[in-house]
């Protein structure tokens, strides 16, 4: 008997990404799925019932969840939705689930599956399943596109016969994936680009781009950078004479975009309303970690605000504004996933515990908390 692989519209506030895409419905049912998506998933991604039809998919109400064995989200399920899920379903989904223990322990006591997306190790097997990297990349753009629509100026500079228009100085805090993408766009509208990031390795990958390294290179700079690739935290002494550093820096852009995000922890302050004071009127700022908190004093989700004459914009969700882009992309990224869990031979989904990508990735199995960060213990074994 086939399984079923149920795709829902998603009711997160302000997300318009779907979690499948006509081509990867096709790969799906290559597999030996029955594909269910809900009415109108797709709509805000610019793919209609007709095309997820035409790929093979049944279009049905979000009441098939109910019947689903797998279940592809983009975000993690509210209540009121994972509790319709029968046991033993798999749901596969950027889960977030730093501070949210009651939701996982939850999902475990229905005895649903759940893997996040977002925990994927980056290792080179791993790389086309990397939803974080696949979705910053659009974030980085989509920044500099933001900001340059509110900035009341030009980019590039501009010689022309009334005189010339100066290019933009823009200044990327954070040089992941985001931030060298931010670096990359910018410097493709024309406008001068200088960056920060407290990982060594970030420097040549800025200078790469065209754009010049702002950072205190000290010893604890040298160090600075996690097995996993991540930015560390640095000490209070380093951040004082960084933030010095980059107070001065500041003064002199006129765009500024942050990116700077620890997993499972608050986003860290980089700018201060003194250093956007010290801003010229009209200049620009975008904080990519404003659902976390923010880099950016005074950043508001949702709107752009104005501090100290800066337009602060802090859009949640910036992939989501450009969900057509940002769902074939991570659509795919699930579907490259997914074909990991599939026996080639009998087409059963097995969900092996002492697989890296499932070690690092499964939430709840089980009936139990099964990932050690979120209290439940290491094992392994198959499903």
């Amino acid at each position: 008997m086939s399984k079923t692989l149920f795709v829902p519209k998603e009711t997160a506030f302000a997300e318009t990404r779907v979690a499948a895409s006509p081509d990867t419905v096709k790969k799906l049912k290559a597999l030996g799925l029955d594909i269910v998506i809900e009415s109108g998933a797709g709509f805000a991604s610019g793919i209609d019932d007709d095309a997820f039809r035409d790929a093979g998919a049944e279009i049905a109400g979000s009441d098939a969840a109910a019947n689903a064995d797998v279940i592809f989200r983009v975000r993690r399920p509210e209540p009121h939705e994972y509790e319709a899920y029968k046991s033993g379903a798999i749901v596969i989904a950027m889960m977030d689930p730093y501070g949210n223990e009651e939701a996982l322990a939850a999902m475990a006591g229905k005895g649903i599956s759940t893997i996040a997306m977002e925990l994927m190790p980056r290792i080179t097997r791993a790389q086309s399943m990397d939803v974080l990297s696949s979705q910053a990349n659009l974030a980085g753009y989509q920044a500099v596109i933001e900001a340059a629509a509110v900035f009341d100026r030009a980019m590039p500079m501009m010689m022309t016969a009334a005189g010339t228009v100066p290019a933009a100085r823009v200044f990327v805090m954070g040089a992941g994936v985001a931030g060298l993408q931010a670096i990359a766009t910018a410097r493709r509208l024309g406008a001068v680009v200088s960056a920060t990031d407290v990982r060594p390795a970030a420097k040549e990958q800025v200078a790469s781009l065209g754009a010049k390294f702002i950072a205190v290179e000290d010893d604890e700079f040298k160090a600075a950078e996690t097995a996993g690739g991540y930015a560390k935290e640095m000490s209070d002494e380093y951040k004082a004479k960084q933030a010095e550093l980059v107070a001065a820096h500041i003064a002199k852009q006129d765009v500024i975009i942050t990116t700077a995000l620890i997993p499972g922890r608050p986003a860290p302050r980089l700018v201060t309303r003194k250093m956007l004071s010290a801003m010229k009127l009209g200049s620009v700022a975008v904080d990519l970690a404003v659902e976390r908190g923010g880099n950016i004093e005074g950043a508001e989700a949702g709107k752009v605000a104005t501090v100290e004459g800066v337009s602060v914009i802090g859009y949640v969700n910036l992939p989501g504004r450009i969900a057509a882009s940002a769902s074939l992309l991570y659509a795919k990224n699930l579907l490259t996933f997914f074909q990991t869990l599939v026996d080639k031979e009998s087409g059963a989904i097995n969900i092996n515990r002492e697989d890296e990508l499932i070690a690092a990735t499964l939430l709840t199995h089980e009936g139990a908390v099964v990932h050690p960060k979120f209290g439940g213990a290491a094992a392994g074994g198959e499903a």
